[in-house]
């Protein structure tokens, strides 16, 4: 289930303070007879604050439902070689999570029993999305703002063909997974301390855009924006995050081919 959507509140941008500065001064002109001025365009209806519905109604005690805001989870058994997540083989954090959920990935029942089958044709290296080998190229960025790189890793759920998008980082030697989120995946990026997933939309012409932004407090990638946006007739999108897409990729420890985007679900 998909986390509910907010909107964002309006806001009286500088601008508009300045016309109606403009205005006003305008107006004091008009009233002392001067024709050659600007005139004032009449009143401008103030702005409003948000009306609150339901004033009476009782607040409500707890989440309606688990979206799993907060991942934060130590992956046993994978290695960090001198505490260089570069080092770390994504291929094996991908088998670390396979063998810890069996009800996902084990038997010919389970939603993602193929992903598991494919494991095999990874060997010591992760592949690209043309490939057998369901884990996709690493990416690497520093998203926690500590000075050193986390991993961004995709990797695909077979046969449902969605993308799985996991973010780890290291602490006291250890590989933590971050951030956790798997959908129909159309595009991922990298801006600042964020993580951009977009996926297709079940209305025309509309695609989500979901932003994880690194938290302190809590030690992980928390979603802090759920939107549904307007797109042109080429499937680009007509509002984009302020900071670049995603960077050219480190080189991957295992050498494998580059990706020429760090997730794909198509």
């Amino acid at each position: 289930m998909l986390p509910s959507r907010r909107g964002r509140p309006a806001r009286v941008s500088a601008a508009l303070a300045l016309l109606l500065a403009t205005a006003a001064a305008a107006g004091t002109l008009a009233a002392c007879g001067d024709t050659g001025g600007l005139r004032a365009a009449g009143a401008t209806p103030p702005a409003r604050d948000p009306a609150r519905l339901w004033p009476g109604l009782t607040p409500a005690s707890s989440p309606a439902y688990d979206i799993g805001e907060v991942e934060h989870a130590v992956v046993e058994g994978v290695a960090v070689p001198g505490g260089d997540i570069r080092r770390v083989d994504p291929v094996a954090a991908v088998r670390a999570e396979i063998a810890a959920h069996p009800e996902d990935y084990a038997g010919a029942k389970a939603p993602y029993h193929e992903t598991s089958g494919r494991m095999a044709d990874c060997g010591q290296g992760a592949g690209d999305a043309a490939g057998r080998c369901p884990v996709l190229r690493p990416y690497y960025r520093d998203l926690t703002g500590d000075g050193r790189p986390e991993m961004t890793l995709g990797f695909r759920l077979l046969p449902e063909k969605l993308t799985a998008v996991r973010v780890y980082t290291v602490e006291k030697g250890r590989l933590v997974r971050v951030m956790s989120y798997q959908d129909a995946v159309s595009a991922v990026e990298l801006a600042g301390r964020t993580v951009i997933v977009r996926s297709p939309s079940e209305v025309a012409g509309y695609e989500y855009r979901l932003q994880w932004t690194w938290a302190p407090d809590q030690r992980a990638m928390l979603l802090t924006s759920d939107e549904m946006l307007r797109t042109d007739d080429g499937g680009r999108h007509t509002r984009r995050p302020s900071a670049s897409a995603s960077p050219s990729p480190s080189p991957s420890p295992s050498g494998s081919p580059s990706a020429s985007s760090p997730a794909s679900a198509r």
